[in-house]
């Protein structure tokens, strides 16, 4: 039987364990994919404790595959699919967890991966580079405008820095003070995280920011918000929808299409976005990779790889 690293009840790393699972089914509308790279990403940790994503519902069953995005071949394809066929090289979110041998896709949210495209860069992009571009498509700017991006150390936000450089975008980027050099790397402002964050973006940009891309939420979300004239150019992904209305501005609205896929999958083949994958771990190791996320200490985007 395949196996897959799961979690077997709501709580921390204690739950988690590597078990052997039947193999999924395709239903109508869903590719069966030989996992060969599966993303790790906070949300998988959160779903841990119980967290569950704006308008997921339904009690899940454990135990639960870990894991939200993966690159592989389709091997089986369910009723109705059209588009897809055995063998073919995909990546995109899974439905039945991604730390696994083999899981299942919506097709709506599945691309074909590009030749040029390992399966190792491909699979960090459904989660984090595809919020960052929902994101930045979002605010709609036009090119030479300055955006500010929070977080911009961590997967969503470093992606973010890169889409909006292509974007045709001035960035400044908030991250601690040792992530300077990698969020420069890409071409943004650097400003330091930390109390007084206004007063110092005021200072490395006098002539001011035109809009905000929150990743952070909290008080970093209040005094990015007060740098705006214009709170409609306000959005975020690390805050509730709520609390962002309540300053003027908008959750991100993520497309989760194949559409989004694509786009961003070229930006990578183009160069303009660089998946920065740090480090890459078995399938058997995938506590240790999912503990090195929780734990805050990655930098870049951290992989599972799966033999084939």
């Amino acid at each position: 039987m395949p196996k897959a690293y799961v979690f077997t009840r709501y709580g921390g790393p204690e739950t988690e364990e590597l078990v052997e699972v039947d193999r999924p089914v395709p239903g109508p509308g869903q590719v069966l994919v030989a996992v060969r790279a599966a993303g790790v990403n906070p949300v998988d940790w959160k779903q841990r404790t119980g967290y569950r994503r704006p308008g997921e519902s339904g009690e899940r069953q454990f135990p639960v595959v870990l894991g939200n995005e993966v690159s592989g071949v389709v091997v089986e394809t369910g009723a109705g699919v059209d588009g897809f066929a055995v063998g073919d090289e995909v990546f995109g979110n899974t439905l039945t967890g991604g730390y696994a041998e083999y899981t299942l896709l919506p097709t709506a949210v599945t691309a074909r991966k590009p030749s040029a495209l390992s399966f190792r860069d491909a699979a960090t992009l459904p989660v984090a580079a595809a919020t960052a571009y929902d994101g930045i498509r979002q605010l709609d700017l036009p090119a030479g405008a300055t955006v500010l991006v929070t977080g911009a150390g961590g997967g969503v936000g470093i992606a973010a820095v890169q889409i909006a450089r292509a974007f045709g975008l001035r960035v400044v980027g908030v991250a601690s003070e040792a992530k300077k050099d990698f969020v420069e790397q890409y071409g943004a402002i650097h400003v330091p995280s930390g109390p007084d964050l206004a007063e110092r973006v005021r200072a490395a940009v006098p002539d001011g920011v035109y809009a905000v891309y929150d990743l952070v939420g909290g008080e970093v979300l209040t005094e990015a918000a007060s740098l705006l004239d214009d709170r409609t150019k306000l959005i975020a992904a690390g805050a509730p929808a709520e609390v962002v209305e309540e300053l003027g501005g908008a959750r991100v609205a993520r497309a989760r299409t194949a559409a989004v896929l694509d786009a961003v999958a070229e930006l990578v083949v183009k160069g303009d976005l660089d998946p920065h994958v740090t480090r890459t771990f078995p399938l058997e190791r995938a506590g240790e990779a999912l503990r090195t996320v929780e734990e805050g200490h990655a930098r870049g985007k951290i992989v599972i790889e799966v033999a084939g």
